[in-house]
C-alpha cells in the first residue's frame, strides 16, 4: 500500500559499507590508543606495494653482475653464462666454464692446451742441385 515510500527510502549502500566499516575501526582503534595496529597495516600495505618493485630492480642489478656474455673458444659461438660454472657450448658442446670473465675450456689436470698454426711450406731450391 505504501511502496511508494519504502523505495524512497531505500539506499545502496553495498560498496560504501565496507570502506565506512574499515574507516570506523581504524578511527576506534586510534581512540582507543591501539594506533600502533593501525601504523602496523598501514606499513605491511606499503610492504606489499613497494616489495616488487624493489624485487624487479634487484634481480635486473643481479643479474648484470652474474651473467657472462662471451665467445665460445672453440667454435667462436656467442652465449651468455652464469658466473663460476660450467656447462657446455650450446653450439658445439664443448665443456666450458667462466674463469675471469672469459669462457674457458675444462681440460683434465696435466693436459696442455695448445693452438695450431699454419706454416706454409717453401720448397727450397738447393736441395734439387745437390
Amino acid at each position: 500500500m505504501n511502496d511508494r515510500y519504502n523505495k524512497v527510502l531505500q539506499y545502496n549502500f553495498s560498496g560504501i559499507g565496507c570502506w565506512l566499516t574499515i574507516i570506523a575501526l581504524a578511527m576506534l582503534l586510534s581512540a582507543v590508543g591501539l594506533g600502533w595496529i593501525v601504523n602496523g597495516f598501514l606499513i605491511l600495505f606499503l610492504l606489499i606495494l613497494f616489495t616488487p618493485v624493489i624485487a624487479f630492480f634487484g634481480l635486473q642489478w643481479w643479474l648484470r653482475r652474474n651473467f657472462i656474455q662471451d665467445n665460445c673458444p672453440v667454435c667462436s659461438y656467442e652465449f651468455t653464462g652464469l658466473k663460476n660454472s660450467q656447462f657446455q657450448c650450446p653450439n658445439c658442446g664443448e665443456p666450458l666454464q667462466v674463469e675471469v670473465g672469459k669462457f674457458t675450456r675444462i681440460t683434465p689436470p696435466g693436459t696442455i692446451d695448445v693452438e695450431a698454426v699454419d706454416v706454409q711450406v717453401q720448397v727450397s731450391d738447393s736441395a734439387d742441385e745437390g
